[in-house]
């Protein structure tokens, strides 16, 4: 019996410490728990969505929309990708969570830590303030996020509508390109917005661009007068969908580049970097990743520094009134270095894309001096789409990756 006492002793103080402890715990994680709730309902819990069917679902502009296989399939093998521009704590929409963690495991150091979810998850989280920040607002987006309870989260249909607008093609042609090409004799271009085909305003060779449309694609190049005779069912078909066609002259591309910025919440607008991209056929290949001085040395054998900072400059001040409180987010411009009359000029708006761009995902890679250059791949192969960074001694702005 006393040996039962004794051994008695020793076991309640001790079973007594570990209740401390638990207790402890417990404790310290409701609290935890309390501030992460508090945190998200008042400071925001930003939710990326990567939505590369964006384009498409402009041009559709339908609530209930089903994207081509192709761009679902698209978002189904990259969703992932807004963990390399997220901050640590985010969260992530993917349409699979396990495809997701298999998809990102070449690029997990580029990457924050972040939290992957699927549809059904944003039930969960309709108490929260969700910050919704996808790849672009379209009305399909909007749709599927209110029937997933985040109601409060999008954009009105107002500002949908704006947005919409601003994206189109022939919105582009007549607020930003027309006053760039009036406002310096080194540039080119000239796009017109048309109801009829064949339309007379350009001569040929030219170039036919639907006012909505993806990368690559609603885009016809007429050479010839037998390229306007068989492009002259798409073009009416264009024309009935969206109520008219974009008409430009064909240029002599000597350089594909873009510039990135941001247009914020105040309507201040800031300038991200530059973009070296190849496409062909309109459809993006790939991107270098190189400081942006090294790609500002390669513009330069086209064009002065001086002329980049001023197309800089002006498009900052003229889209900073036009977005404002209409459109928050990256957007980029696509533009052309161009032989023209003998001369090399600047075509300074071939697309305006508000909307985060590929752009945007090479300049999320670090990035300095001391770093061999990367080529930035998305490719498709053994049935799926994959990212690549491929690293190279060479200086890929002096090899045939860029031509």
């Amino acid at each position: 019996m006393s040996l039962y006492l004794c051994k008695g002793k020793q076991f309640f103080p001790k079973c007594k410490a570990e209740f401390a402890k638990c207790f402890v715990f417990a404790y310290i994680f409701f609290y935890a728990w309390l501030f992460l709730c508090f945190f998200c309902t008042f400071a925001g819990m930003k939710l990326h969505i990567f939505n590369p069917e964006h384009d498409i679902a402009l041009a559709c502009n339908l609530a209930q929309f089903t994207p081509p296989h192709a761009a679902r399939q698209l978002r189904a093998d990259l969703g992932f990708l807004p963990a390399l521009w997220a901050d640590d704590g985010d969260f992530v929409l993917v349409d699979n969570v396990e495809s997701a963690l298999i998809g990102k495991r070449h690029l997990t150091r580029y990457m924050a830590d972040v939290c992957f979810v699927g549809i059904d998850s944003l039930k969960q989280m309709q108490e929260m303030n969700v910050i919704p920040s996808p790849w672009g607002w379209d009305k399909a987006l909007a749709h599927r996020l209110c029937k997933a309870g985040l109601t409060n989260a999008v954009p009105s249909d107002d500002k949908l509508g704006a947005i919409r607008i601003m994206s189109s093609r022939r919105w582009a042609a007549e607020h930003l390109l027309k006053p760039l090409v009036a406002s310096d004799n080194r540039y080119v271009g000239e796009a017109i917005h048309t109801t009829t085909f064949p339309a007379e305003l350009t001569a040929l060779p030219r170039v036919l661009k639907a006012p909505w449309s993806s990368s690559g694609r609603g885009i016809r190049y007429e050479m010839t007068p037998a390229d306007t005779a068989r492009h002259t069912s798409w073009a009416r078909n264009v024309i009935s969908r969206q109520t008219g066609l974009m008409v430009e002259p064909y240029f002599n591309k000597v350089e594909d580049f873009g510039m990135e910025f941001e247009s914020l919440s105040d309507g201040t607008i800031v300038y991200r970097g530059l973009s070296l991209f190849r496409t062909t056929n309109g459809a993006y290949n790939g991107s270098i990743i190189a400081t942006e001085k090294a790609k500002q040395q390669l513009l330069s054998r086209y064009v002065s520094a001086d002329l980049l900072q001023l197309t800089q400059n002006r498009i900052t001040n003229i889209l900073t009134g036009l977005l404002k409180n209409f459109y928050e987010g990256p957007f980029g411009v696509d533009m052309m270095i161009v032989t023209y009359n003998g001369e090399i000029k600047l075509h300074p708006c071939v697309e305006l894309n508000l909307r985060l761009t590929m752009g945007h995902v090479a300049l999320s890679f670090d990035c300095d001096e001391t770093m061999p250059q990367r080529l930035m791949r998305i490719y498709f192969t053994e049935g799926h789409h994959k990212m690549r960074l491929l690293t190279t001694g060479e200086n890929l702005l002096n090899t045939s990756m860029m031509k």
